[in-house]
């Protein structure tokens, strides 16, 4: 599998496949409550399973939000 990870910078690996989102986080030393996993534009749960053909793109996760009212 292709993994793009842009945290802030941008850093492409390529991993053998066949592991759940989980399982990748844990191998990358991820906090899966800091990131978001996408593939095709679809938002990854924690037990979807990633393929060798898949391409997965890894963000971090921003909160913020404006102090105007």
């Amino acid at each position: 599998m292709k993994v793009i990870l842009r945290n802030p910078d941008r850093k492409t690996l390529e991993m053998s496949g066949g592991r759940n989102v989980e399982t990748l986080l844990r191998e990358l030393a991820l906090n899966p409550e800091q990131v978001l996993v996408i593939r095709d534009n679809e938002l990854l749960t924690r037990d979807i399973v990633i393929r060798d053909n898949d391409t997965v793109e890894i963000l971090r996760a921003i909160s913020g939000g404006s102090n105007e009212m």
